[in-house]
This record gives C-alpha cells, sequence and structure tokens, in this order.
C-alpha cells in the first residue's frame, strides 16, 4: 500500500511529494528509486522528516498497529492526517485518535478508499429515491490465496476486509449500527487458521436491516471485491454487483439521478483530502465519522466469539473505559473524560476550521 500511495500522490496535481519515510531507509529509498524519484527526502520518523522539508500534512500507511502513536505524534506536531484503513487497531485507540484529533484542531481523515466509486454514488443516489429503507444485504464470495498474516490470523475476514462493506452499509443509509448478530466458521477446505467466512445481521438506526454473508473460502462465481448488493425499500429496490451502473426498480417509476463522481479509491481519498486542507471542508473519513465503521467490526467479532446479540452501545462504553484506562496524554484523557455519550460524541463530527492545516 505504501507504494500504491506514493503512486497516487505522484499522479496528483494538486499535491507534491515532500519525502517518504521507513523505519528501514532502504525500503524507502527502493519505494522511491522505483516510483522514478529517486532524489526525494528520505527519513525514518514522520514528525522528524516533515519539520525538515516543510511538509504540510502526513499521508499514515503504516500497519494497524503502528496507527494510533505516529497519527497521535503528527497530530501533536501539528500535522493533519490522512491515514490508511483501519483507524486504529481497536475502538479504543480510535477514541483516542478522536481525542486527539479535538484537542489539536487539526484533521485526521481515514481512507476508507472503497467510497470513491461513482457507481456506489449512483447506488446512494438510488437509495434516496427510493424512501424508507427496510433491508440491506451483501454477498461477499472470493478465494484469495494471500499467504502470510492473514491465512495465520484469527477472524481473517471480520478484521481485514469486512470494515469495507460494513462501513459503505453506513455510507448509502446514512445510519449507525445498534446491535448484531454475527456467526464465524471456516469452511471446508479452508486455507486459513481462522474463521474465513461470517454472516452478521446489524440493526442500524431507524429500524433498517444490514445483513452480510461472506467468505474468503469460495472459488467459482466469485463477487466483485465491493461485493454484490441488494437495497428493499418502501418505493422499490436497487441492485450493484460491485463494479457496473447499479439498477433500480421503483414502483413509481421514479428515475434516481447520476450521483457525483467522488474520484477512484485511494486517488478519491487523496483530493477530498487536499481539497479540505485547502477549504476547511469536512470530507469524508474525519476520525468521528469513521470510528463506527471500525465499531461494527468489533462488536460483529465480539458476537461471534460469545453466540450473543451484541448492543453497539455495550462496545462503546467498554472501549471508552479502555481507552481513559489507557491513555498517556492527559490532554486527550480529559476530552475523552468529558464524553457523557461516547455516540453523541462521535455524532458531532468536529468544526471545519479544524481542517485547516498548520501554518
Amino acid at each position: 500500500m505504501g507504494r500504491a500511495w506514493l503512486r497516487t500522490i505522484l499522479a496528483d496535481p494538486d499535491v507534491e511529494l515532500a519525502g517518504v519515510v521507513d523505519l528501514d531507509r532502504d525500503v524507502a529509498a527502493a519505494a522511491v528509486a522505483e516510483a522514478g524519484v529517486p532524489g526525494v527526502p528520505l527519513g525514518r520518523d514522520a514528525v522528524d522528516l516533515a519539520r525538515a522539508t516543510g511538509a504540510d500534512a502526513v499521508v499514515n500507511v503504516t500497519v494497524p498497529r503502528a496507527h494510533h502513536p505516529v497519527t497521535t505524534a503528527a497530530l501533536f506536531a501539528g500535522l493533519p492526517v490522512l491515514g490508511e484503513k483501519p483507524v486504529a487497531e481497536d475502538v479504543a485507540q480510535a477514541l483516542s485518535l478522536a481525542a486527539a484529533a479535538q484537542v489539536t484542531g487539526r484533521l485526521f481523515v481515514v481512507s476508507q478508499s472503497r467510497r470513491y466509486n461513482a457507481h456506489l454514488f449512483a447506488f446512494k443516489e438510488q437509495a434516496r429515491v427510493l424512501g424508507q429503507p427496510g433491508v440491506l444485504t451483501t454477498e461477499f464470495f472470493k478465494a484469495p490465496h494471500f499467504g502470510g498474516f492473514r491465512e495465520e490470523m484469527d477472524h481473517p475476514l471480520l478484521l481485514d476486509m469486512a470494515i469495507h462493506p460494513f462501513d459503505t452499509a453506513r455510507f448509502l443509509l446514512d445510519a449507525e449500527p445498534v446491535s448484531v448478530y454475527c456467526e464465524e466458521f471456516n469452511p471446508p477446505g479452508s486455507w486459513y487458521a481462522g474463521d474465513a467466512a461470517a454472516s452478521a445481521v446489524f440493526e442500524m438506526t431507524g429500524g433498517v436491516r444490514y445483513a452480510y454473508t461472506g467468505s474468503w473460502c469460495a472459488p467459482g462465481l466469485e463477487t466483485s471485491w465491493n461485493g454484490s448488493w441488494r437495497l428493499s425499500a418502501s418505493g422499490g429496490s436497487a441492485l450493484w454487483d460491485g463494479e457496473g451502473p447499479p439498477v433500480l426498480e421503483a414502483a413509481d417509476g421514479v428515475v434516481a439521478a447520476a450521483g457525483e463522481d467522488p474520484g477512484r479509491e485511494i486517488a478519491g481519498s487523496l483530493r477530498a483530502f487536499a481539497r479540505a486542507l485547502r477549504t476547511g471542508e469536512v470530507p469524508m473519513g474525519e476520525v468521528h465519522e469513521n470510528v463506527m465503521s471500525l465499531v461494527m467490526v468489533e462488536a460483529a467479532v465480539t458476537s461471534a466469539t460469545t453466540g450473543a446479540r451484541v448492543r453497539v452501545d455495550d462496545v462503546l462504553e467498554r472501549a471508552h473505559e479502555r481507552a481513559l484506562a489507557q491513555e498517556r496524554r492527559e490532554d486527550v484523557r480529559a476530552v475523552l473524560g468529558s464524553w457523557t455519550s461516547v455516540r453523541d460524541a462521535l455524532a458531532a463530527r468536529v468544526p471545519a476550521g479544524s481542517a485547516r492545516p498548520a501554518a
């Protein structure tokens, strides 16, 4: 992903690559040479290199366990951050980062890159014209042989992949999770150590249900990487295969607008982030808005582990308690402690002015 972001930054005329950081400078040097920009400054610490080069922001493409320390350091150095998903390794760390963004007044955006898809935006417009949603479903069936950590980890489908459709469901429905019941299992012939298949039903705000069924051990007739979607609403239904244009059948013959083109995947994320730094506009994926997608993952894993229906507010409360206990910065702990309702604190977002970069 670091190399993908490097190519994307170099291809965007509105941003300039100031430097590349890696704990192994040889890896960084190889990456910039491969990208055709061998003279780009290199470093082992993002804040140090940003100060040395005069960079305006940091793109954090580290592994999930490094998201919290790297993003925290950048925010408190006055640097806005665009980070890879997930926002952090767990919800407690995600809450800490939301509070850190409030303390510093700096923008932290999570690149939930699969939102940046013109067909998805058209599907959202169809959802809008169809009226009150009743059921949204996703089917996801792929058979990738990754090798490495994914094939050894616990909950590989839920932890590594399900955040994409869960986040998409929130985007499509303009709704937040209330509860979930989830079952995990490992299909016959699985090459994963952990459970590589899952089914989950979420109750969302407004009473709508979101049902997800997926497997990473499903060779043949595979879905797209975005999955296959169906929305049933009061005024009709819509289908999206995850690749082409969505299809609408409305009871009253209504036709949906085409929807906007947000750009494609990480290029769209980068474009929106750069625009936010210029205008102060708060983009999709701002940390407060994004945390609930990770909450859906953590709630689904908890349900699959315990065999019980899980209330999302219980997950938020436990994560809040852990965040307060683990937080080392007094200013961040004070903000966390001021949240009488975590859900309300996340829904409040941040003022648009907080998106402006450091001078």
